[in-house]
């Protein structure tokens, strides 16, 4: 009995070290040290940086910052964390990146919206075009810089939940709006963000 117990904790540990997936049922993804950021996502350390535990990001009108994971999301999901734009109008958290394509939720101190749209990104282009896309929902906020703000995205069964302060607050259907399904986390930065707490975890 013993036996079998410990083989299946070995399979059940070998499964979670080879998910392509950011996240596992078994375990909540939580970013809290470099290590940690160089081997899940790809990083330009000009752009990104972490330290004690809080991810920085510097970007630009142009070039953006950028920071992408090279894993998978799963198919539902819960994402977690707080952010502050300390000295910038665009925070984007780019969902489901796959080929091109992505979910757009993002706050936008310019418009004083928070937005669900639609996105391209090509990865070697950032000209005018090449990254961002239409608005397809927007709800008014009051959005400032160096105060922050606690940002809670859910993704089940197709449905996109996307909450501020659990105050201001977004939904649509992925498969309603032609929306991707699947792919990858980003965030992107038009100028200095800070970024704590980032916990994201599997929903079955």
């Amino acid at each position: 009995m013993k036996i079998k117990f410990a083989v299946f904790l070995l399979l059940q540990f070998i499964l979670i070290s080879c998910s392509s997936t950011i996240s596992t049922v078994k375990k909540e993804y939580t970013l809290n040290h470099s290590k940690k950021l160089k081997s899940n996502w790809t990083i330009d350390s000009k752009e990104w940086v972490l330290k004690n535990d809080t991810l920085t990001g510097n970007g630009s009108l142009s070039p953006w910052g950028v920071l992408v994971s090279k894993k998978q999301l799963p198919n539902n999901y819960e994402i977690d964390f707080k952010v502050n734009m300390t000295n910038s109008s665009l925070f984007e958290i780019m969902l489901n990146l796959d080929k091109g394509k992505y979910i757009r939720t993002y706050l936008y101190q310019i418009d004083q919206n928070i937005v669900i749209g639609d996105g391209i990104y090509d990865k070697k282009d950032d000209s005018y075009g090449k990254r961002g896309g239409k608005t397809l929902f927007k709800k008014p906020m009051k959005l400032e810089n160096n105060k922050w703000y606690t940002i809670k995205i859910r993704v089940t069964n197709n449905q996109l939940f996307f909450s501020i302060d659990d105050k201001t607050t977004l939904e649509c259907s992925l498969e309603k709006n032609n929306l991707n399904q699947k792919g990858k986390l980003g965030f992107i930065t038009n100028g200095e963000v800070k970024i704590t707490d980032l916990r994201i975890k599997s929903l079955q």
